[in-house]
């Protein structure tokens, strides 16, 4: 059976009411409350002239027949609520990030093609520069903030406009609900610019939104088999990073699909680590989502700090980029009883895999156990290699995969390869499979560096120096080299108050990578830049690499 997100939310909501869905800084929810929300949300965009569709059978894989929603906001409900009221509209609303100056949001409405956007009351000013270049743009729904900035000309208050929405759905609207309308999700842009990945919801409810049970991988088989799972929720989960990052609005579309309970700490700027601990104090949080390194040590500093009663917590769970083994190690060290989940997916493939973790076990990075329809392609793209095979190849996913790159044939053709009659997606990262049927990824090709005629992986190379207890965080790139064609530059910050010379540094990555791997120069910052949800900015790299 395929579902639709809209139908799937509705299903939980009537099987359990009253139990809490979303808790935020300001308000806690239901679910008849979110649900409530969400169709009055549904209904005031239908109102307002969305909701058109054009059958999915007439339409290329990079093509879209359904108006677009751009959600331009912080952490808070108002964001689950504009992806769940945009579904219930039949409109697909995509993902912002809230860093972006006015340039680079100007770029993303217009490559989406954006007729709506739901927006924060702080980012007001940036979008007010841009709106008259974007004459597509009709609708504005601003969320208030404590920015006092005042309502755009044109644009309408959120809740004004939930508020004068009839709260039920017409019954010919949701038995249109369909399982080829889409779920965008744009990504980050941190090696090239920004795309919208398209998917079926049927099939990105499978792929990375609860849609397979977590005992045996199994896809849902009905309805019945959902609300018997519903009973057994009441799971409590935080989302660290932005909900614009695919890994934390997967976790909350996970716990709306299991019945559990979401919860939103108060800093929602950016990452406060007390915050996050008093949170997780506070609400008995359970799960708790980090992206690599860049949250986890912070994090676990403030874990070693003490002064939070964390016995509630039974898993850290890193999704977009993977924790190191040294972090790994004191996490464990510090709370034994919990167990730690690397997640290894892509906005092109969802979740592919996973690393568990407990105490007493050797962590490592960059193993995994592979999930359904994982497998590795050979270097040509010509045929799946078996596991044991001693090529490196390109990791790849078949079976719920995207239907492509929103306006780009030409990308969606290279990253959607078909191979003997299957269609694959291939989004860059090149692995391994071991014959005992494990994943070895070394990483993502876009910023391998050719030095020498040898390929070599920035995240390896990130990886064996993060061993160093005073490597806080870093970034590897290349630079151009009259010798070698490109070397290796390594990014550090150093921990504070700590001191370590390149020797020290080096010394203690050559017993994890080859000698030709090491790099060449380090330079150090006092700050890593790093997107708001954890991932490394590899263009930023490369500058610093270059200014040396």
């Amino acid at each position: 059976m395929e579902y639709n997100l809209a139908g799937v939310h509705e299903l939980i909501e009537a099987t359990v009411p009253d139990r809490e869905c979303i808790v935020g800084p300001e308000r806690r929810l239901d679910y008849r409350e979110v649900g409530d929300r969400t169709r009055r949300l549904a209904n005031a965009l239908r109102a307002r002239g969305l909701g058109e569709v054009r059958p999915r059978a007439g339409l290329a894989g990079h093509e879209s027949g359904q108006d677009h929603l751009a959600i331009y906001l912080h952490n808070g409900p108002e964001y689950l609520e504009a992806m769940l009221g945009s579904y219930k509209a039949r409109v697909a609303p995509f993902n912002v990030n809230y860093r972006y100056v006015a340039e680079e949001l100007e770029y993303l409405l217009d490559d989406s093609r954006a007729r709506a956007v739901v927006y924060h009351s702080a980012f007001a000013p940036t979008l007010a520069e841009v709106r008259d270049r974007l004459p597509g743009l009709e609708i504005l729904l601003q969320v208030h903030d404590t920015s006092g900035n005042d309502l755009l000309p044109g644009a309408e208050w959120y809740e004004d406009a939930l508020g004068a929405a009839p709260a039920d759905l017409p019954a010919d609207l949701v038995a249109s609900w369909s399982p080829d309308d889409l779920y965008i999700l744009y990504t980050g842009g941190t090696t090239g610019m920004p795309k919208g990945v398209l998917w079926r919801q049927a099939d990105i409810f499978v792929a990375a939104l609860g849609g397979r049970r977590l005992d045996n991988q199994q896809e849902w088989g009905s309805p019945d088999e959902l609300v018997g799972n519903a009973a057994n929720g009441g799971t409590r989960l935080l989302p660290g990073p932005p909900f614009m990052h695919g890994a934390a609005h997967w976790m909350a579309f996970n716990a709306f699909t299991n019945a559990n309970t979401l919860v939103i700490p108060p800093v929602v700027q950016h990452l406060d680590v007390e915050d996050l601990l008093s949170t997780v104090e506070r609400e008995g949080v359970n799960v708790l989502l980090i992206v690599g390194d860049a949250f986890g040590r912070p994090l676990v500093e403030g874990i070693e700090a003490g002064g939070h009663d964390l016995s509630s917590l039974l898993a850290i769970v890193s999704g977009g980029a993977a924790l190191s083994a040294g972090v790994k190690n004191r996490m464990l060290a510090a709370l034994p009883s919990i167990m730690l989940l690397d997640g290894l997916g892509s906005s092109e493939t969802g979740q592919q895999g996973s690393q568990l973790t407990a105490a007493g076990q050797e962590a490592t990075t960059g193993d995994f156990i592979p999930g359904p329809g994982m497998c590795i392609l050979s270097e040509d793209l010509d045929r799946v290699l078996e596991a044991g095979h001693p090529e490196m190849g390109w990791l790849a996913q078949s079976g719920r995969v995207p239907l492509g790159y929103l306006g780009d044939e030409a990308k969606t053709a290279r990253t959607f390869p078909v191979v003997d009659g299957v269609r694959y997606s291939v989004p860059g990262d090149r692995a391994r499979l071991r014959g005992d049927g494990t994943l070895e990824l070394f990483g993502r090709d876009s910023v391998t560096i050719n030095s020498g005629g040898e390929k070599i992986f920035a995240e390896e190379v990130e990886q064996a120096l993060l061993r160093h207890p005073a490597v806080f965080d870093c970034v590897v790139a290349g630079r151009p080299s009259e010798r070698w064609g490109n070397e290796v530059v390594a990014v550090v910050r150093l921990a504070d108050g700590v001191e370590a010379s390149d020797a020290d540094l080096l010394e203690e990555a050559a017993r994890h990578v080859a000698r030709y791997k090491l790099p060449k120069a380090i330079v150090y910052r006092p700050a890593i830049q790093r997107s708001p949800s954890g991932k490394a900015d590899y263009r930023w790299a490369r500058e610093q690499a270059v200014a040396g």
